[in-house]
């Protein structure tokens, strides 16, 4: 009887341990029951993104760095090199590939890639068309293909905020759907063929804080929705064929730091009195175009300038006081048609005597005249260029031009100057350049001109020196 009862208590006390068992179960967290050894210790994931990412290692034909030895089995896909997983489904929410040698095409099994948020492949060699299923990234925010030799279309992912596509050979326009990204903020195309117009469409971009077209085959006009892009601080249309004007309202885009429409056909003439309100800009450049009329004086408004480019257009008349642009380090306004011929020609050089920052000066083939400013030999010397070719300038080379002791090019042919070489010429011992040629200097040249180890070319050809030759 004894017996019995211990065989009873026995066998209720397993069921209640087998029943609290059952109780608890639920209640253990997956890492708890990894450490009892009752679940597998490697979460797996999702292979609809392992067979993406090994679809895309297949189209990879040239590996240098080895960069996707670790993609294998071994090792969980979301740990393979440049791979990202988010920590709750394990899923790939960027692909960073970049600056490692790599060569293939771009696998359309990217489109499965559902969670992806960035995707980056910048300096790399891939190559043809981006596949029309990265159009199925509805997530995708970050697009970077920057450097590869890619072309094709533009995908068309609607979340996107970042497209940098330059460098590459993409050809066709760009198609006017991309103004529907209304939370894009940088786009580039730069260093491709794009052709056609920039589509107005770009204008409901409010978002956007920077646009870079520069280097393609654009033609057409800036169109005026631009202006509406309050928020640009950095457009680049340079070296296209972007005829018209540039609406004029763009000159007021207030956060503005890079601005340059270089090397296109751009026409018309600049008001005098055109007001630019650019308090940030810092690089201001419309070089190489057809633009006349005259260098507005609301220029001096943009105080943070670093780079000046008025070069190769028709502009003529004064050049405004450049007082308050004490930051300018490179100012070029050379090809134009600027000053008078006459005295008070180079006055706005001496508007600049605040700067300590001038390193390249140059306004050769204008109508400057005038005497050669003593003032640049006197404030300006973190010059490295100075270049004054083909004017109208007339007097001696000053005395102190020995104190711009970094200048590597010296460029003053083409002029009437008079009188001789300073002897303190020796002491520009990184000059490099020293082209004087057809003036009406005269004396004897100056011995220790040899001295001038770096100098590569010496013109002085076509004046009226006397003595024997160095």
């Amino acid at each position: 009887m004894e017996l019995s009862r211990k065989h009873m208590v026995a066998s209720n006390s397993r069921f209640l341990v087998y029943i609290e068992v059952i109780i608890l179960l639920p209640y253990f967290s997956l890492p708890g029951l990894n450490l009892l050894g009752l679940t597998s210790p490697v979460v797996r994931g999702n292979d609809i993104d392992q067979k993406a990412l090994l679809h895309f290692k297949s189209k990879i034909i040239g590996d240098q760095l080895r960069v996707t030895e670790s993609w294998n089995s071994s090792i969980h896909f979301c740990h393979w090199h440049g791979v990202t997983c988010g920590p709750r489904h394990q899923r790939v929410t960027k692909l960073e590939l970049e600056y490692l040698k790599l060569t293939g095409s771009l696998s359309p099994y990217m489109g499965n890639l559902s969670f992806l948020r960035e995707f980056s492949l910048a300096g790399n060699n891939f190559y043809n068309q981006i596949p029309r299923e990265i159009d199925r990234l509805r997530r995708l925010e970050i697009l970077v293909l920057t450097n590869n030799s890619i072309t094709g279309e533009i995908p068309s992912c609607f979340k996107l905020i970042e497209v940098e596509i330059e460098g590459n050979q993409l050809t066709g326009e760009i198609p006017t759907f991309l103004g529907l990204l209304s939370n894009l903020k940088y786009l580039s195309f730069a260093y491709n063929s794009l052709r056609g117009s920039i589509p107005p469409s770009l204008g409901n971009l409010s978002s956007l804080e920077t646009l870079a077209l520069k280097r393609n085959s654009f033609s057409g006009i800036t169109p005026e929705a631009l202006e509406q892009l309050t928020d640009l601080s950095y457009f680049s249309i340079d070296d296209n064929a972007i005829s018209g004007t540039v609406p004029v309202a763009m000159f007021n885009l207030s956060n503005i730091i890079i601005f340059s429409v270089g090397g296109n056909k751009i026409q018309g003439t600049v008001p005098s009195d055109l007001a630019i309100t650019m308090p940030y800009v810092n690089f201001f450049s419309v070089r190489e175009n057809q633009i006349s009329g005259k260098i507005p004086i609301s220029i001096s408004n943009a105080s943070n300038l670093n780079i000046l480019q008025f070069e190769r257009n028709r502009l003529d008349g004064d050049v405004p006081s450049l007082e308050k642009l004490d930051k300018l380090f490179a100012i070029l306004l050379d090809a134009n048609h600027l000053g008078h011929g006459g005295e008070g020609d180079l006055h706005f050089l001496s508007t600049l005597v605040n700067n300590t920052k001038l390193e390249v000066l140059v306004i050769s083939e204008n109508n400057f005249g005038g005497v050669f400013p003593e003032c640049i030999s006197i404030f300006f010397t973190t010059l490295l260029r100075l270049v004054m070719e083909e004017n109208k300038i007339w007097g001696r080379i000053p005395h102190g031009i020995g104190n711009l002791i970094n200048l590597e090019v010296l460029g003053i042919s083409q002029n009437q100057l008079s009188g001789p070489i300073p002897i303190d010429i020796r002491r520009l011992q990184k000059l490099t350049i020293f082209d004087a040629h057809i003036n009406f200097l005269n004396g004897t040249i100056p011995y220790s001109i040899g001295n001038l180890t770096m100098l590569t070319k010496l013109a002085l050809d076509f004046n009226n020196f006397q003595g024997n030759q160095v």
